[in-house]
């Protein structure tokens, strides 16, 4: 439905069947949620939008913990900056699975936004979502500013805007993503940057694959952000299996994370042309060394070897398919 732009109402719907299913995965959404708004608040990172998301941690968070998460969130970011760059943000980012991401509010501070940004999630995450851009003028003004009609789309599992659209929609069934997408006016000839944090894990292999095989059919010019658990296959990543699944939250999708190569091949496999790999401890050795004495002196970490297991047991992988023109397969960390 069409509302105002000043007072946006919020209507329920019902809830699909899907989502009594997946508890436990939303659970991980707010997990990583509070861990990331900790890092903030510490001063790992700045991000003034985060705390108008997500409730504060109860609980102090291990130094490793805080550290794995600022690799992460400058890794995706970097990638990011540079397909922004490389396209001149005539291009649309989709975030898939994005929970409390607050990203677009940042590269809207930072001049970069793409012609338009797009969140997918849950539509339980997505309400609440909404709820928060609702009632804070400060996640609400920007998008706002943005559009220049007298009306935008928005309903309890759905907002659409000019420059920013969230989607209530479940990734496994891809008729109804691209349906919902191209409702919001995703363009399939933009140059397309698509994101999954810790999403495709929770997906079975064939799911998994056909999302990827999917968003490589749907634009001629894109790349693939992917991070995620590898190197599962031995101890450490059997204890964090189990760990997983004592919370009534099983890695459906664990075998394609045996190694770098195996992420590799899931991507190159189903349609996308380069494909690069590394683990989080490769990537945090390749982190400016400024941030690097900044963020260490934050706080003492006292088992560097314990940060080094949980660092090679996940990764970043990024993919590309056309835009040679662009320099897109050019783009590493």
């Amino acid at each position: 439905m069409a509302t105002s732009l000043r007072k946006p109402t919020f209507n329920s719907c019902p809830s699909s069947s899907t989502e009594t299913d997946d508890e436990g995965v939303r659970g991980t959404c707010e997990d990583a949620s509070i861990c990331k708004r900790f890092a903030v608040s510490i001063g790992y990172w700045d991000d003034p939008y985060i705390q108008h998301l997500v409730r504060p941690s109860k609980e102090r968070k291990a130094p490793e913990i805080n550290r794995g998460y600022f690799a992460r969130v400058h890794g995706i970011n970097q990638l990011t900056k540079a397909f922004l760059q490389k396209t001149e943000c005539h291009c649309q980012v989709i975030n898939l699975g994005a929970g409390m991401d607050t990203t677009f509010w940042i590269l809207k501070d930072q001049d970069l936004l793409p012609s338009k940004y797009f969140e997918v999630d849950f539509p339980m995450i997505v309400t609440r979502k909404l709820q928060s851009i609702k009632f804070k003028p400060l996640l609400s003004k920007p998008i706002l500013e943005l559009h220049s009609e007298d009306t935008f789309q928005i309903d309890g599992h759905m907002l659409d805007s000019k420059r920013y659209a969230i989607i209530g929609a479940d990734l496994r069934d891809l008729s109804e993503l691209e349906e919902k997408l191209k409702k919001c006016n995703m363009n399939t000839q933009l140059p397309t940057l698509l994101i999954t944090e810790c999403v495709l894990v929770y997906m079975t292999p064939e799911q998994s694959a056909n999302l990827i095989k999917w968003a490589a059919n749907s634009f001629g010019t894109a790349m693939f952000i992917n991070y995620e658990q590898v190197n599962m296959d031995d101890r450490f990543g059997q204890i964090m299996i189990e760990h997983l699944r004592r919370r009534q939250c099983d890695l459906a999708g664990v075998e394609t994370c045996k190694s770098l190569e195996s992420q590799k091949e899931r991507l190159l496999s189903n349609g996308w042309e380069t494909a690069s790999a590394m683990n989080m401890m490769e990537l945090y050795s390749k982190l400016p060394r400024t941030e690097v004495s900044r963020i260490e002196a934050l706080e003492l970490l006292d088992e560097m070897e314990l940060l080094e297991q949980l660092m090679k047991h996940y990764c970043l992988c990024w993919a590309t398919r056309g835009g040679s023109e662009l320099g897109l397969e050019e783009i590493t960390y």
